[in-house]
């Protein structure tokens, strides 16, 4: 089963010639993307950051809410 799956994978010629013609066709380009790639990770991360402090946020909002909701009913 393990053989199948290393079947279709690229061997480490396959792999230079892609990496050739990559830089062949976006090598003028190459430091622009690179750029927009990694500012693209840095919102990913400010984001994922934003969502776990929302969700502390609300899971120390909610134990505060449902006691107020209790004492006055």
């Amino acid at each position: 089963m393990s053989t199948v799956l290393f079947a279709f994978m690229p061997g480490m010629w396959e792999l230079m010639i892609c990496l050739a013609i990559m830089l062949i066709l976006f090598g003028n380009r190459l430091p622009s993307v690179m750029r927009s790639l990694g500012a693209s990770a840095r919102e990913f991360k400010k984001g994922a950051e934003g969502i776990g402090e929302d969700i502390e946020e609300a899971g120390k909002a909610a134990p505060k809410e449902a006691s107020a909701k209790s004492l006055t009913d």
